[in-house]
């Protein structure tokens, strides 16, 4: 990879051990390390716990030594241990880290360090759609030959390989690099760069306080802002930019749609893409579904407009894009006519993209969601409960199980019972199943031909097996 060589030089000479490294946010930064030639190790719970076990032979297969989370992969005051914010400091890495007086980084540390030393950086922000579009503005640059770094949340399908079967994470030589950013824990301050999008501003991880002045800062800091002009409070940001550039449906937007040409089916979307500046037009077919992944679209295009790829190439690029795992991804359907949908919906603008989505089209939906916390559970909970209710007809139906736990000292005495009650008082139909196997008996129990099953949830990479085991347990 192409960045400033002290930079380098200065990463790839330590020894990097990694606090859950089969987390999204620390497998694309782990391989990303390992692509440059770093001696990489680390950890996880879920492995000790026998989870996804595939994925961590494959990191082993890399060449990345892992360890028991038990400290016993602490060994040298050179290793630099990286973990999150929220890891605790019981943590056996962490206290072992300590002893031997190691250096610890956040993952935002590390990712910014990587990001900002790069000659061309395109950093994507907003509460949703983050993944999607950073998988889109990868796919683009890595069509158009730019040879791009790419740092993702999410496996992208088009970088899939026998020998790269969880792609969250591309290494490129070209001297660009793309990476989606953090609001919820106020680290996206730590990213400057050459390019920044800015998707959509709204409740998640903090108050619209706090998001207001975080993306506010992370536009000023750009060369060049690309902002969504269908949200109002992106919009509102649009001054903090020095130079702008506007994406969305909205008449004002400087990359938009051709009126009238929105063509939507049930696994993809087609539209003509027009460039307000010069009136030109180019059609588009996506391979994903919904007007949210075609607000994604424009988003990406605008970002690649700005980093120099021509508009018409790029829309040409962007349809061979195939889109991310779990972002409305279609396990497949039974011989009865009942489909899985495995969906990263978690909070709730994520959540009403997908029932959007899947009411466009006729069917009763069952939406299954599996809470990613119990603290974002009390942060957001009404307004999850309002579209769960709001989102879905009478017929459809949602299902929650207890949030997903991994161990910790988080308070869980008002869980997933509370949204349920929250979803009725708003006139929707709604079931509390603590146990997540027992959900499946009762999915199972109500599908009937032509529904639509939704697993949604984060946080969790077993709930792609429990997606596909609910299609197993239709055919």
């Amino acid at each position: 990879m192409t960045i400033a060589s002290d930079a380098s030089t200065n990463l790839t000479a330590r020894d990097w051990f990694f606090c859950g490294i089969g987390g999204s946010g620390m497998l694309p930064l782990a391989l990303i390390l390992r692509g440059m030639g770093a001696r990489v190790a680390g950890s996880d719970r879920s492995r000790d716990q026998g989870r996804t076990p595939e994925k961590f032979a494959w990191l082993e297969s890399l060449g990345i030594d892992l360890f028991a989370q038990d400290g016993s992969g602490m060994v040298s005051a050179r290793q630099v241990l990286v973990a999150s914010a929220a890891v605790e400091d019981t943590v056996p890495e962490v206290v072992r880290a300590k002893e031997l007086g190691c250096e610890r980084m956040s993952r935002a540390q590390l990712l910014s360090a990587l990001f900002n030393a790069a000659p061309q950086s395109i950093a994507v922000g907003g509460t949703s759609g983050k993944s999607t579009v950073t998988g889109m503005i990868g796919w683009i640059m890595t069509a158009a030959e730019r040879d791009p770094t790419i740092m993702n949340g999410a496996v992208m399908k088009n970088f899939v390989a026998p020998d790269a079967p969880f792609a969250s994470a591309r290494v490129g030589t070209g001297g660009v690099f793309v990476s989606e950013v953090d609001e919820s824990d106020g680290s996206i301050a730590l990213y400057n760069p050459t390019i920044a999008v800015l998707n959509n501003v709204s409740l998640d991880h903090k108050s619209l306080e706090e998001l207001r002045e975080l993306f506010g800062a992370f536009l000023a800091r750009a060369a060049i802002s690309v902002v969504n002009a269908d949200d109002p409070e992106s919009l509102a940001l649009l001054d903090r930019g020095r130079q702008t550039l506007t994406f969305g449906f909205a008449a004002s937007a400087d990359i938009s749609v051709e009126a009238g040409s929105i063509i939507e089916q049930p696994t993809s979307i087609a539209a003509g893409i027009l460039d307000r500046a010069t009136g030109e037009t180019w059609p588009i077919a996506l391979r994903i579904p919904g007007r949210h992944n075609l607000a994604n679209a424009l988003a990406a295009l605008a970002a690649a407009k700005a980093a120099g790829v021509p508009l018409g190439e790029a829309v040409g690029h962007l349809a061979t894009f195939s889109g991310l795992a779990r972002r409305f991804d279609i396990v497949g359907t039974s011989p009865s006519g009942i489909t899985v949908i495995d969906d990263f919906g978690h909070n709730p603008e994520k959540v009403a993209a997908t029932l959007a989505t899947l009411k466009a089209h006729p069917g009763r939906v069952i939406a299954f969601f599996q809470p990613h916390g119990y603290g974002p559970l009390r942060q957001m909970g009404h307004e999850l409960a309002e579209v769960l209710a709001t989102r879905l007809s009478s017929g459809d139906v949602s299902i929650l199980c207890d949030p997903v736990y991994f161990g910790g000292t988080v308070d869980r005495s008002v869980g997933s019972e509370r949204i349920v009650a929250l979803i009725r008082e708003h006139g929707g139909q709604a079931e509390y199943i603590p146990l997540r196997d027992d959900c499946a008996a009762r999915i199972t129990a109500l599908a009937r031909p032509g529904d639509r099953v939704v697993i949604m949830g984060a946080r969790d990479d077993t709930l792609s097996s429990f997606a596909h085991e609910i299609l197993t347990r239709l055919t």
